[in-house]
């Protein structure tokens, strides 16, 4: 079968979008801010990562335009050959003392940096466990490892035991987990998971692309949270939330740092991470240390709006943080309550399945710190118009 004729046979997006129901691609003509704006219209953000609203912080703006000024626009080849940039190691150096690591490494996106980090050191006589609802950069680090993956139920900590109990054959043991888990919300059980790992020999290894200035008494994340750092052995984070940019970066002991640097595929044969995104990292991360009250805001932010979702009637599920999924439970019906939230000049993401587990299908609403007591009184306003129109809530 041609490739032509293969992809002529997926029609569901082209139905949806004949339904007048598409959700997906919907083109953003301002910046990343608490509003923006839609063909002509604008609309309350409610769909973004932007978590500590510094996408458009004119510090970070001004250091991107200023790198650009310096370094040029590109790097013209990966880091391993002619692409490292002295900004390059001076973020590398600001992220392992934020994260208190020995080492970081950067790699050019969040995705990259599981993939690449996984794959290379899932070796044949290593078993990757995940949890089933981490994110799918992980999933395909241990496809693309030589080694054998298996997953755990999500947060079940009997389960993880017994697949680290099954696993007696293999010479080492990763453990992965998102810290912060991107549709549910909620936060993986960390102080089990490493105690656990403890007992058999494990490694672990969190994401904390969304606990990056959302969780940790300084926002440096879900093991700072629970106060274990000194027990988790690999932390990787993305700057496409918090830190106003794009790329990633996967902090560890040196050594481990040093082997990924010569080994892993999806850093050396990768192009470098171009100077103004990492000129705005550094700014956002000068920014989020210097403004704990931004944190603050985010988690004022979060208090209000779950509590007012919750006496509405919506199921929102187990979240903990900033990220709150409306639980809807139908396709269709989520590509609706999307549309009509637009229409009402509100943005979220719709989720289907097989995103999730079919029944979760939900609509993805996330904070910054930045929205207005206002903003969110409005948001509240039109989620239950449009949630009571659509027999949501009652």
């Amino acid at each position: 079968m041609k490739i032509r004729e293969r992809a002529s046979q997926y029609t569901l997006a082209r139905e949806v979008i004949a339904a007048g129901l598409y959700p997906y691609f919907r083109p953003i003509s301002s910046d990343q801010d608490t509003v923006v704006t839609m063909n002509g219209k604008e609309v309350l953000m409610l769909g973004s990562n932007n978590y500590l609203g510094l996408t458009n912080h004119p510090e970070v703006k001004e250091a991107a335009i200023q790198a650009v000024r310096d370094f040029g626009t590109g790097c013209a080849g990966s880091r391993y050959l002619n692409g490292t940039l002295t900004i390059h190691l001076k973020l590398e150096e600001k992220l392992a003392e934020f994260m208190r690591k020995e080492a970081v490494l950067l790699y050019t996106t969040g995705f990259l940096v599981n993939q690449g980090v996984i794959s290379t050191l899932g070796s044949k006589d290593t078993v990757v466990i995940y949890d089933k609802f981490d994110h799918a950069s992980i999933i395909d680090g241990c496809r693309l490892a030589f080694g054998k993956a298996t997953y755990y139920r999500h947060n079940d900590m009997n389960d993880l035991e017994r697949v680290l109990k099954n696993s007696g054959d293999a010479k080492s043991r990763l453990v992965v987990t998102d810290g912060v888990f991107s549709m549910e919300g909620d936060i993986a059980k960390l102080p089990q998971i490493v105690e656990l790992a403890e007992k058999y020999d494990a490694d672990v290894m969190v994401d904390d692309a969304h606990s990056i200035g959302v969780l940790g008494p300084n926002g440096d994340g879900t093991a700072a949270h629970f106060g274990v750092t000194d027990k988790v052995a690999l932390t990787m984070g993305t700057f496409s939330k918090s830190l106003a940019s794009v790329g990633g970066f996967i902090a560890g002991d040196e050594v481990v740092i040093h082997y990924l640097k010569h080994n892993s595929r999806a850093f050396i044969f990768v192009a470098s991470p171009p100077p103004a995104s990492v000129a705005s990292v550094l700014k956002a991360l000068e920014i989020l240390q210097r403004e704990p009250e931004r944190r603050t805001r985010l988690w004022d932010n979060t208090r209000v709006i779950t509590k007012g979702l919750r006496d509405l009637g919506f199921n929102i599920g187990h979240t903990e943080t900033p990220i709150i999924p409306v639980i809807v439970g139908d396709n269709l019906k989520v590509f609706v309550f999307c549309k009509r939230l637009q229409e009402e000049g509100i943005f979220v993401n719709p989720v289907v399945a097989p995103a999730v587990q079919p029944g979760q299908q939900l609509i993805r609403i996330s904070l910054m710190s930045t929205h207005t007591p206002d903003q969110i009184e409005f948001a509240l306003e039109k989620l239950a118009q449009v949630g009571r129109e659509l027999e949501i809530i009652s």
